[in-house]
């Protein structure tokens, strides 16, 4: 089934406004052996929204349309649809290997199929933190659910499955990547939806918290529904690792609750393995392939996932 999204007129005029997300020099320290870059596959700083490259203007119009159609009702429309998880059924390794045909135009940092990401995220989390397993698959997992851009899962644009996600619901946040873009969103000037807490409540929870629609969400709903065993922590990173505005700029902290602040301890870790291992070095796949079989194993009670 395909999920028709009605497009806007795609003019957004012509303003361009310099975003650059600096790197706090304190988050560079990892608690193991992995050496962060100091570029990224581009010659660029990590996440450097304002730079000039060749990927600066596609990612700045990707964030045109992602904040101006990622609304309340949208969000809702998505989730009802795709918690459905009718789509397909197969095993992780089968989508992981769906996902040497995605390349996420949201990343200013690498231009590789997503396949190349998730096994150096997870490979280098292995190193420096080789008894946390769970932290390993949820390395190999965590962007499976960007399989939603295949024409098979629906051919989604990218604007509704990739890039940083935010809540809905309540007032966007300035430290948005290109925050002047939501002034084109229908929720923007709802008075129910512009307030600090808009629909929700002083540290209601993030689980209780409507996030905009995309990859992070969606591969949540897949492991929750498929039973995982994966502690709560590995679904918290699968489910917010996208959301920057949170673990690397502190906003919309007032809506979590004592659950979201221990789990948002191990999505700081996980997140810089997630962002700084980005880069063209390859991974031998058959080589690591059995360890990460044994994991999906140990933590999906099924070896065929419906997704």
């Amino acid at each position: 089934m395909t999920i028709l999204i009605e497009q806007a007129d795609d003019h957004f005029g012509n303003d361009v406004e310099e975003t650059k997300a600096g790197i706090n020099e304190k988050e560079l320290v990892l608690d193991g052996g992995f050496v962060i870059p100091h570029s990224n596959s581009f010659g660029h700083s990590f996440r450097d929204y304002g730079v000039e490259s060749e990927r600066q203007e596609g990612v700045e119009n990707f964030y045109r349309k992602n904040h101006t159609y990622q609304c309340y009702d949208l969000v809702k429309k998505m989730r009802e649809e795709y918690g459905k998880l009718n789509r397909a059924e197969m095993s992780i390794w089968e989508c992981c290997e769906l996902l040497n045909e995605v390349v996420d135009e949201s990343d200013p940092d690498l231009d590789e199929p997503q396949i190349e990401h998730l096994l150096q995220t997870a490979e280098a989390i292995r190193k420096d933190y080789p008894n946390e397993d769970w932290l390993h698959l949820t390395g190999l997992i965590h962007d499976l659910g960007k399989v939603l851009l295949l024409p098979s899962f629906g051919g989604l644009p990218q604007w509704a499955v990739v890039g940083d996600i935010f809540p809905v619901g309540c007032r966007f946040d300035e430290s948005n990547v290109h925050y002047k873009y939501f002034k084109e969103n229908p929720d923007y000037n709802n008075p129910a939806f512009n307030t600090k807490y808009g629909i929700y409540s002083e540290n209601c929870g993030l689980n209780n918290v409507m996030m905009s629609w995309g990859h992070d969400d969606y591969m949540y709903l897949v492991a929750k529904e498929n039973k995982t065993t994966l502690p709560s922590a590995a679904l918290f990173i699968i489910r917010y690792h996208s959301f920057y505005a949170l673990h690397r700029e502190g906003a919309y902290k007032h809506l979590m609750n004592d659950e979201d602040v221990e789990n948002l301890k191990w999505l700081h870790i996980f997140n810089k393995y997630d962002l700084y291992s980005k880069s063209k070095v390859r991974i031998d796949v058959e080589k690591v392939k059995p360890y990460y079989l044994s994991l999906i194993e140990k933590y999906f009670p099924t070896a065929k996932l419906r997704w």
